[in-house]
């Protein structure tokens, strides 16, 4: 459809050009475009709240859960057809850009059945960082890598004929992006639990859950079984590519197992749960920490260390990198647990204060009502910030002492923060 659109539409190969860049471009635009309303619809503080809002987390769980059965075959997901009619007549009955512009519309909505769940996991994940900008540039990346080769097809016709018919292949691709988005979905259920404390998906159970799915895709890959959307094979073995990918799912596997007992499997810290969520743990002890900032303090004041904060939040993706790639090195966490007396503060912590607090906030008296709003209160008014991974040292007066570190996979970089710390304390 494109092609054929294209041979009709350019008179000359500078005007072939011209329409191609202009194609892909509209596409670009339109993914774009996207990205950047639901930022406008939504807001950045409203992008923010979803991050650890549990319903928001639930609703995003069950909708990857609804893109993976989508993925393995069981409906698809379209937009109605009638939208693509009118978009195709309206690139027929229009000329110059315009017309191109409907095409590249049109290709949006007839793409959606495969396109869709991408997207909206694209969308989902995005909105889950609370920045305000992180859908138009999902979709910009996106929108780049979808109009790349419908641009190239329009500028060369004659390269559709080197390119691999559709058939199982690309079934086959679309189920290992159901188990991808299966795994992906895990991830925001766990938000929400880690958030209100459910703890009905701790650690090993998180674990156990995305061991079944990588191994159920290794064995997909395999060929051991199939879906019934993958008709009947037509050829006994698998081949070479899929071999390898199923390799790798099944070492994927076996690097997640030691995981049950307490292994740290720091390539997956962004998405599994923290270690103290863990009952069973072979891997040594976790450093003691205070969830409150006035016992902490009280307890640094009696031992006479200096004070480690951890400001943190369990949807915090980059907090769970810092946590695996600096934190829990050993020579981190010995010097953490020789020299200091660790606070740890979850802003978006949802457990209730036995007493709501009225606060003056920027000149507007505002309701605390839960732990992480108070702590996310105290980081904005006693350090001038709001972001996380967020760490200080402090002397037993609450003055700062060395920081603040924010998100650097540096371990040598930290244990010079952490050092600074005692120097002054001292």
């Amino acid at each position: 459809m494109t092609v054929s659109f294209f041979l009709k539409k350019s008179g000359s190969r500078a005007k072939a050009i011209s329409n191609a860049v202009t194609y892909g471009l509209s596409i670009i635009v339109i993914y774009v475009v996207l990205g950047l309303l639901v930022t406008a619809i939504f807001g950045p503080s409203m992008l923010n709240a979803i991050a650890t809002n549990a319903v928001c987390n639930i609703v995003f769980f069950l909708l990857l859960i609804v893109f993976a059965v989508s993925f393995f075959g069981a409906f698809e997901i379209k937009l109605p057809e009638s939208w693509s009619n009118k978009m195709d007549d309206a690139a027929e009955k229009t000329s110059g850009l315009l017309s191109i512009f409907f095409m590249a519309f049109t290709l949006a909505i007839v793409s959606f059945s495969c396109t869709g769940p991408i997207i909206g996991t694209l969308l989902v994940e995005a909105a889950s960082q609370g920045s305000n900008v992180g859908p138009a540039v999902g979709m910009l990346g996106f929108a780049i890598a979808l109009a790349i080769p419908f641009t190239l097809f329009a500028l060369f016709p004659s390269m559709l004929k080197k390119m691999p018919k559709s058939g199982g292949w690309m079934n086959t691709v679309k189920v290992l992006l159901g188990f991808i988005e299966l795994a992906l979905s895990l991830k925001f259920l766990s938000v929400a639990d880690l958030a209100y404390g459910w703890h009905i998906l701790d650690r090993e159970v998180f674990l156990a859950l995305w061991i079944a799915i990588f191994l159920m895709m290794g064995m997909y890959l395999l060929g051991i079984f199939r879906f019934e959307s993958d008709g009947e094979p037509r050829t006994p073995g698998v081949g070479v590519t899929r071999a390898m990918l199923g390799l790798i799912s099944l070492a994927f596997t076996a690097y997640l197992v030691p995981g049950l007992w307490g292994a740290p499997l720091r390539a997956t810290s962004a998405f599994v749960p923290p270690l103290y969520t863990q009952d069973f743990n072979l891997y040594g002890e976790e450093l003691s920490e205070y969830d409150d900032y006035d016992k902490g303090m009280e307890a640094a004041a009696r031992s006479g260390k200096p004070i480690f904060v951890d400001f943190s939040g369990y949807g915090c993706v980059n907090c769970r990198k810092m946590d695996g790639a600096v934190l829990d090195k050993d020579e981190v966490k010995s010097l953490i647990s020789k020299e200091f007396v660790t606070i740890k503060l979850m802003v978006d912590d949802k457990t209730k204060l036995d007493q709501p607090r009225w606060v003056d906030d920027n000149g507007k008296m505002r309701e605390l009502t839960t732990k992480g709003d108070l702590w996310s209160y105290l980081q904005r008014h006693k350090f001038n910030a709001n972001s996380q991974p967020y760490y200080v040292t402090l002397n037993a007066n609450g003055e700062l002492l060395s920081g603040p570190f924010v998100y650097e996979e540096n371990v040598a970089a930290f244990i010079d923060f952490l050092n600074t710390g005692v120097k002054n304390a001292k």
